[in-house]
């Protein structure tokens, strides 16, 4: 059991994007003092005008928390906030534990628990899914694993910020293995969803008849329902960016080859999601790559006056 103490609801959270911000908006309903942190001006200062605490790097955060959650974007960013300049790992008091949210590769994530744990600092595999909207609303998913000692210190955080926390194994890795999956899938099915928009665009069928029948239908699935919206508005505004998935398919990807394992599917999308962001819409939101397909009129922005 979580031991009591006046520490017990203070949380540091380092990383305030879409994501980020919504997982620190849920801990802070549920009681926690947050102490935040972003590489961007303004944003933490913008978080903590609501309630909490901003400072100005990752060793700050530390030094005021034993219990520290990562939502940055992949492993680089995610050796910075620890072990780079102002970095959290050396502010970190011994039984301290960090949760680390991004998609990464399994096994950097396995190393990275030894290294944490020489510096006697637990550690959380912890990648999320669901999106901003239920990062916000206390809803996402927490793919986790870690040793018995790391959740003892932040079970109660993680099933404060989340709707559902799978517990997936005693020692990292399992966590991050499963999350790659499920974003083999997420990938292909934006892929998947983007092609057949396209074909529907280039048969003639009005889009939104077209999306009023799939999503109503055996062929829909949640990324069809909730990407194909983003076409049908014409707005590319960057929820999950086309580069995301060229980043997570590329480590599916990695993850198979080091077994010789076939993915057709996830190569065959991984391609499409490269060859989006090679035709400069790299930054815009994934579903996006319906543009590498030719010959089609994809719907314009809507008028929001």
């Amino acid at each position: 059991m979580e031991t009591t103490s006046t520490s017990d609801k203070t949380a540091g959270l380092i990383g305030l994007g879409a994501m980020g911000a919504g997982i620190a908006a849920t801990l802070r309903r549920a009681g926690y003092q947050m102490h935040v942190c972003d590489a961007r001006p303004g944003a933490a200062q913008a978080f903590a005008q609501e309630g909490g605490t901003a400072h100005g790097s990752p060793a700050e955060v530390a030094a005021q928390c034993e219990r520290i959650v990562s939502v940055v974007v992949n492993a680089q960013q995610t050796e910075e906030v620890l072990f780079g300049p102002d970095g959290a790992a050396a502010a970190m008091k011994p039984g301290s534990v960090f949760v680390m949210c991004s998609t990464v590769d399994p096994n950097w994530s396995i190393g990275l628990e030894k290294r944490l744990g020489e510096l006697g600092i637990h550690y959380v595999d912890a990648p999320i899914s669901g999106g901003a909207a239920k990062a916000a609303s206390g809803q996402m998913t927490v793919m986790s694993s870690a040793k018995p000692e790391a959740y003892a210190k932040a079970g109660a955080m993680l099933d404060a910020m989340a709707g559902k926390v799978y517990r997936l194994g005693d020692r990292a890795g399992a966590g991050s293995k499963v999350k790659i999956i499920n974003q083999l899938l997420a990938g292909v099915h934006i892929a998947a969803a983007a092609e057949a928009m396209a074909l529907g665009l280039r048969e003639g069928v009005a889009p939104d008849a077209l999306y009023e029948v799939i999503t109503h239908s055996a062929g829909n699935s949640w990324m069809f329902e909730n990407r194909m919206a983003h076409v049908l508005a014409g707005d590319y505004t960057p929820l999950s960016a086309v580069d995301i998935f060229v980043k997570d398919l590329g480590l599916v990807l990695d993850t198979a080859r080091a077994t010789k394992f076939p993915l057709p599917l996830a190569s065959t999308a991984h391609q499409m999601f490269m060859q989006a962001s090679t035709a400069g819409f790299a930054k815009e939101d994934d579903s996006a790559v319906i543009k590498i397909f030719p010959g089609i009129e994809i719907p314009k922005a809507k008028d929001k006056a």
